[in-house]
């Protein structure tokens, strides 16, 4: 398949996408990133902007020797040469020829007062930057774009000088001009109309790059294909600057999977969770839950009239099925939950739940649970352990706690020491363990993690990795009923616990040790 042919998938995480509050990249992390993409098979990724800022700068050196890019071809970013100064003695510009990347994407003003204004120079001198910048770059025998910044609101406040700037680049030599909605405040009718009219108006090759401002930088980009986009521009997991881009992996799969448009290399996009989720952790931004096909949440199920009528079809509840994305379907064990719903997850966890009384009682006992203050959906691991118990007769167990105490000690300096104290049997033998920490957790933590794996060494993998805390009493203060929530990795794999109590400490007791136990016995199997 030839990405970088009839359509462009372009991908530009690695420079609008890093412009996201919070988020900040180093060399290593865009290498690795770009790896990851270029996994999933996008024609193109922006790597950033050499000779502006060092660290892209540093970025392109190294992408040199250190990727070997199977799929994507690698694009350097920059602007037009400035006012009065040929393009041939631009400093800029020379960076973007020497970076090694093959294609150079230009930022250039599409917009008649941004150019008298920011640029501060006229709007014919703006003309022949472009000319002259696009010339200069396809000359060294570079691939060249143009992104015509601010384009949707200048179309509609000068339509002929935007269409200009696009005819003077066709003209030069760029392939493609991609209409950029800098302010995300289109709508896709708006955006399919003007698309239109440039294809039709121009002759040339359009591509598009949209923001979120108005929720709408996915269905934008879908409707500026459908007017005759062949070049799509957006970042992973939607990342960018204010609202966002256009969420690069959602324009695919539904260009994919509804329009019945290939544009990624057959298969790969089954490879869109993973990417998503492995991008997410390298830029240390949770992933959104409820992210569309690649979310946790994307093909989850928690009523129970949607849990019966899965059980019968699942295509009757989902509209796909998520392998085609590299998601799963998942059910969510709440008190919303019917038998059909107790009996899939089971299913799902390894269980044949044939007994229609011991599905009741399931049932029963979950809906109990959660009307004290405990939840399932969000803790899986917990329920796998609820269920053993009810299934095989008892509850996992790999240790007795006998007691366990924790003291926080206020000093005449003002810090704070916390020590907990745990006694149990574990293999046999009588442990009591003390583990200092940063507070009444994290010295359970310690010294739980101490006491066991004296006898289970393997609990030297598992760490706590998420910890979030709940009050569920409306009404009340510091006497409130607590939840928490627990999130255990081995390293391969993570999974949460719950814990429910009267307060922050015994709630969090509850969900360390169901974290260590259902670590245990997934490491034991």
């Amino acid at each position: 398949m030839d990405l970088h042919g009839a359509f462009h998938v372009y991908d530009t995480t690695l420079r609008d996408g890093a412009q996201q509050e919070g988020l900040n990249l180093s060399v290593a992390d865009k290498l690795a990133i770009a790896r990851h993409l270029d996994g999933l098979g996008v024609g193109y990724i922006e790597g950033g902007w050499p000779g502006a800022n060092p660290k892209d700068t540093e970025f392109f050196r190294r992408a040199v020797g250190e990727l070997d890019l199977k799929h994507a071809r690698l694009a350097a970013f920059g602007s037009t040469r400035r006012a009065g100064i040929a393009a041939a003695d631009d400093p800029q510009v020379a960076a973007l020829r020497d970076s090694g990347a093959s294609v150079v994407t230009l930022v250039a003003k599409s917009h008649d007062r941004h150019v008298e204004l920011a640029l501060r120079t006229t709007l014919e001198e703006n003309l022949a930057m472009v000319r002259d910048t696009v010339a200069h770059l396809t000359g060294a025998g570079l691939q060249v774009f143009l992104d015509a910044e601010h384009f949707f609101d200048g179309y509609r406040a000068n339509r002929g000088y935007a269409l200009e700037v696009l005819r003077t680049a066709f003209e030069a030599g760029a392939e493609v001009a991609a209409l950029c909605d800098t302010n995300g405040g289109m709508l896709p009718g708006w955006v399919a109309d003007v698309v239109h009219d440039v294809v039709e108006t121009t002759g040339g090759r359009v591509g598009i790059h949209c923001h979120n401002d108005t929720g709408c930088a996915v269905a934008n980009t879908l409707a500026a294909v459908d007017a005759g986009a062949t070049h799509v521009q957006g970042t992973i997991n939607g990342y960018g600057e204010r609202t966002g881009n256009a969420d690069l992996v959602a324009v695919v799969a539904n260009l994919e999977l509804k329009v019945g448009h290939q544009v990624l290399p057959p298969g790969l996009l089954r490879e869109a969770t993973r990417t998503a989720h492995a991008i997410a952790e390298v830029t240390n931004v949770p992933p959104a839950g409820r992210q569309p096909y690649v979310g946790a949440s994307a093909f989850a199920h928690k009523a129970g009239l949607h849990a019966s009528a899965i059980k019968v079809d699942p295509d009757l509840y989902q509209h796909l099925d998520p392998v085609e994305v590299g998601n799963d379907m998942r059910l969510l064990v709440s008190d919303m939950a019917g038998r059909a719903s107790i009996e899939l997850k089971g299913k799902e966890l390894g269980y044949e739940l044939a007994d229609r009384d011991l599905v009741a009682r399931v049932t029963d006992r979950v809906k109990d649970l959660e009307s004290a203050g405990y939840t399932f959906e969000a803790a899986d691991a917990s329920f796998e352990l609820l269920l053993a118990e009810e299934v095989e007769g008892a509850r996992p167990s790999y240790f007795e706690v006998e007691s366990w105490r924790v003291i926080t000690e206020a000093r005449p300096s003002g810090d704070l020491s916390t020590e907990a104290t745990v006694k149990l049997v574990a293999g046999g033998v009588r442990f009591v363990v003390t583990g200092e920490g940063n507070g009444p957790v994290n010295a359970l933590d310690q010294a739980l993690r101490a006491a066991i794996g004296q006898a289970f060494p393997q609990v030297a993998q598992f760490e706590l990795i998420d910890y979030k805390v709940r009050l569920f009493d409306q009404g009340h203060g510091t006497d409130a009923r607590t939840r928490v929530l627990i999130e255990t990795s081995d390293g391969d794999t993570s999974w949460v616990t719950v814990g429910v109590g009267e307060n922050v400490v015994e709630a969090s007791w509850e969900a360390l040790v169901d974290g260590l136990t259902f670590g245990l016995r997934r490491h034991s199997s």
